[in-house]
């Protein structure tokens, strides 16, 4: 069975015929051609597929597309300015050297983005909770969280 929904993605509406099974992850993958959004688990537990649904974090690969008719979707490629410039927890990510394989990157600066939209001064226990459903084999996730910590500092610096 498929639905018609409208949704925004990125800042741009989107008019969509959806089958009712489908996740959004695979929507915004197939459909929509945004492959920054990375397939992990397929079951919720590894958060490489998260994104930001009106300003939650979400594992997109267990979200149904549907439940996204008439709500705010931002993704990886959401958050860099529109001339393709770095958004400052990216650059952040990359000066830390807390990119190594890269898999997991996206769900992880997208989880930190939702995070520090709503914790303005978290400190280290803090970031390691906001982070917890991001798993990566890589890093260790010291240089993950001395990359959120930068962005926070740099945040409340300008404010």
């Amino acid at each position: 069975m498929r639905k018609q929904i409208r949704l925004e993605v990125n800042g741009r509406q989107h008019e969509l015929l959806v089958d009712v099974r489908a996740s959004l992850l695979e929507t915004l993958r197939g459909q929509l051609g945004l492959t920054g959004t990375k397939q992990g688990c397929g079951c919720g537990e590894c958060g490489a597929c998260t994104v930001i649904v009106d300003g939650e974090a979400i594992d997109s690969c267990i979200y149904l597309t549907v439940w996204a008719d008439s709500k705010k979707v931002t993704t990886i490629e959401g958050i860099a300015s529109p001339c393709g410039e770095l958004s400052d927890i990216q650059q952040n990510f990359i000066d830390a050297g807390a990119v190594q394989c890269g898999f997991c990157t996206p769900g992880l600066v997208m989880a930190a983005t939702a995070f520090l939209e709503k914790e303005k001064a978290p400190d280290r226990a803090g970031i390691r909770r906001g982070i917890s459903g991001n798993l990566c084999r890589c890093t260790g996730y010291v240089k993950i969280i001395n990359a959120i910590e930068k962005t926070k500092a740099d945040r409340n610096a300008f404010n």
